[in-house]
């Protein structure tokens, strides 16, 4: 089952999280503001991952972070509907955002 790092602030974590639902693709959802211990497993991971660099290069935080069952990460939520040929439909979150461009986390 896939792991997703993310926060319910985060409008990028809300699209991931809504087309995984429609798609029911399985996965836990680890929300990164719900405990100090979630926001440390994501923080350690990027701290050694190379899947996060850009992110960092970028002053992101590096959510959604999807752990693949092979243990392997990626930041490209879209990634994971793509590869079997799934369609990524458009949501629009109301009220969210991590920066004043209401970009991503």
């Amino acid at each position: 089952m896939l792991k997703v790092y993310g926060s319910q602030m985060c409008p990028d974590c809300i699209r991931c999280e809504a087309n995984y639902r429609e798609y029911r693709v399985e996965y836990e959802f680890i929300d990164i503001n719900e405990s100090l211990g979630n926001l440390k497993e994501l923080l350690r991971m990027r701290d050694s991952d190379p899947a996060f660099l850009e992110a960092k290069e970028a002053g992101s935080i590096g959510i959604p972070a999807i752990v693949r069952e092979d243990g392997s990460v990626t930041l490209n939520w879209q990634s994971v509907l793509e590869e079997p040929g799934l369609p990524v439909k458009e949501y629009v979150p109301s009220g969210t955002a991590c920066t004043i461009g209401r970009k991503g986390c």
